[in-house]
């Protein structure tokens, strides 16, 4: 049983998806200075998820490339070079994501936070700095201060956090942080590489949940389910700063076979109605976990939206040392059950739940039973 996977976003080989790409890779698969019908249908069905004026759309083939391109976009309608992102945030791999990553530069290797980025805490209400009702917008302040400074282009931020613990927001923190970014002449960038496409269940986009309309959202991961696609999606203001005169192309972004991909996965999610699947098989996930944290001391927080879901280790509920050690033998018990479950957080400290959409009642029901069973059989 998947439990971690949120890139096969429709399931494993679901047939649809390997019919569209098989049927469109014998037809035509060619490098994307040849327009195809396919790029423009696509573009269009996508923007049409999206709420105005994000319009205008950039293929890529991964998530590292989405946030590449984003940084590069916002850089150049602004004219500055920084970027205030999130403590433990990881925004992908080429090197000026891990320059924007303090999950890799303030982890095993790193190097320290570069002078052009700006780091603010991370804005966690259960081991966080503040909590609260008005944690939200005291967490934005710490974003408004960053961008004071000046030479910042942008605020970067997952809708919802992956590598910073399966994190939800609290309430009004997007909202306020934007106003200050734009207040302040920068661009607000959504970073959906893991939470969009209806994984969290009330809405189509992470950034929803929070009642805002960021000015770039990148793409990846679910988008092709296992296919390499990605997109970035922007303002055609900021589209129109870009075009400089010099020429963005991508030789494989973009092409027939990917979007036949990715318009056969919009098909799934509309035809199979996932967003609500994810919705209510989410919502009795959340309170099966909920309901082990009386029987398991170890348990110090469940929390998510949808099939996206956290649920942190700690060894003691008041000091909430974290059970890091505890988390890895738990992922590997339940690996030995059959069931596929991983450890995240600056912490290593939290089980990461994010399986495919498909995954239904029945599968709910046995993770949390085997999660039971197996926390039960932890050495005290």
């Amino acid at each position: 049983l998947d439990v971690m996977n949120n890139v096969n976003h429709v399931g494993h080989c679901h047939p649809r998806v390997l019919r569209a790409a098989r049927l469109q890779d014998a037809a035509l698969n060619t490098n994307t200075r040849v327009l195809h019908d396919h790029l423009a249908e696509y573009a269009r069905r996508l923007t049409a998820l999206l709420p105005e004026p994000l319009s205008v759309c950039f293929f890529v083939n991964s998530g590292s490339e989405a946030n590449d391109l984003a940084l590069r976009l916002a850089r150049t309608h602004t004219g500055r070079p920084g970027t205030v992102v999130l403590e433990a945030a990881y925004h992908g791999h080429l090197s000026s994501l891990i320059e924007i990553s303090p999950y890799k530069f303030d982890g095993k290797g790193g190097s320290g936070c570069p002078p052009r980025t700006h780091v603010v805490p991370l804005p966690d209400t259960f081991r966080g700095r503040h909590r609260g009702v008005d944690a939200g917008a005291r967490y934005a302040e710490h974003v408004a201060e960053g961008m004071a400074k000046g030479d910042k282009a942008a605020f970067i931020a997952e809708s919802l956090l992956g590598c910073g613990g399966q994190i939800v927001l609290p309430d009004g923190f997007l909202a306020a942080a934007y106003d200050a970014v734009r207040g302040a002449g920068g661009v607000c960038i959504a970073d959906e590489v893991q939470v969009g496409f209806g994984r969290v269940g009330d809405a189509f986009w992470g950034f929803e949940l929070s009642g805002v309309v960021p000015d770039i959202v990148t793409l990846g991961k679910p988008i092709g389910n296992g296919h390499p696609l990605a997109a970035v999606v922007t303002t055609p203001a900021i589209a129109r700063s870009f075009d400089t005169g010099m020429e963005y192309f991508n030789t494989f972004g973009g092409n027939p076979v990917s979007c036949a991909v990715g318009l056969a996965v919009l098909d799934v999610i509309e035809d199979e109605g996932l967003v609500e699947h994810a919705r209510l098989v989410g919502a009795r996930l959340l309170a099966g976990l909920a309901g082990l944290v009386d029987r398991h001391a170890l348990i110090g927080d469940v929390r998510g939206r949808g099939l996206f879901v956290g649920v942190e280790l700690v060894r003691d509920r008041e000091s909430l040392q974290p059970a890091d050690r505890e988390a890895h033998e738990v992922s590997e018990r339940m690996k030995d059950e059959g069931i596929l479950v991983s450890v995240d957080g600056p912490l290593e400290n939290v089980l990461k739940i994010k399986p495919p959409l498909p995954f239904h009642a029945g599968d709910a029901d046995r993770f949390v039973d085997t999660l039971d069973r197996v926390l039960s059989g932890l050495p005290r």
